[in-house]
């Protein structure tokens, strides 16, 4: 059974919502398990990341998104605490060949969300993983990929996490969790 994990940083709890609704789709594939893992700034001590349970789910993943709001033009520290820590699985190429994603929430319609993912695809690429963009037209009539992300979801969220991201973005959401995680279903298949 292939497993997607979602691992995310949420500062006010938009980009938590946007998780739960890439989680969602990849949870919709039949026979696919998720991880839904918040990146805690309890788990940071003197600006390094360490969570032995969570890289142990991660190692164990067969896809791994990566979230994050975007602030100033990037991830969020604690995220980048997370990354850096990960080198020691770069170091062993532990997460080579893995399926890799990612999505973002800032508050303005672009607000730089771009930077992130790009940040999320050249972390995945140092680790050898291979990329699944988002795979949607822009600006579909239902709301799909309003924003016009390629690379993976994003979503605005401009008002209090109960009302954005909108159901549109977190549509979009549900797409990129459900596309990622079909892919692994077949990577796992013809590896079989």
């Amino acid at each position: 059974m292939p497993t997607v994990s979602v691992i995310y940083f949420t500062g006010s709890g938009h980009t938590a919502k946007l998780a739960e609704a890439v989680n969602k789709g990849a949870a919709s594939v039949a026979g696919v398990k998720t991880n839904l893992i918040a990146i805690n700034g309890d788990d940071i001590a003197k600006g390094r990341y360490k969570n032995d349970e969570v890289f142990a789910k991660l190692d164990a993943s067969d896809a791994i998104i990566f979230g994050s709001a975007t602030y100033m033009g990037g991830p969020a520290a604690q995220f980048k605490a997370f990354a850096d820590a990960t080198a020691g699985k770069w170091f062993a190429s532990a997460w080579k060949d893995k399926i890799a994603s990612g999505f973002s929430v800032s508050s303005s319609p672009s607000g730089d969300k771009f930077s992130t993912l790009q940040y999320f695809h050249t972390l995945a690429m140092q680790h050898g993983m291979i990329w699944i963009g988002l795979g949607e037209m822009p600006m579909q009539p239902n709301g799909v990929n309003r924003l016009g992300s390629f690379a993976g979801a994003t979503a605005q969220g401009h008002e209090a996490p109960e009302a954005t991201p909108n159901a549109q973005d977190k549509l979009t959401g549900e797409i990129l969790g459900k596309r990622v995680a079909e892919f692994a279903v077949k990577l796992k298949n013809n590896r079989s």
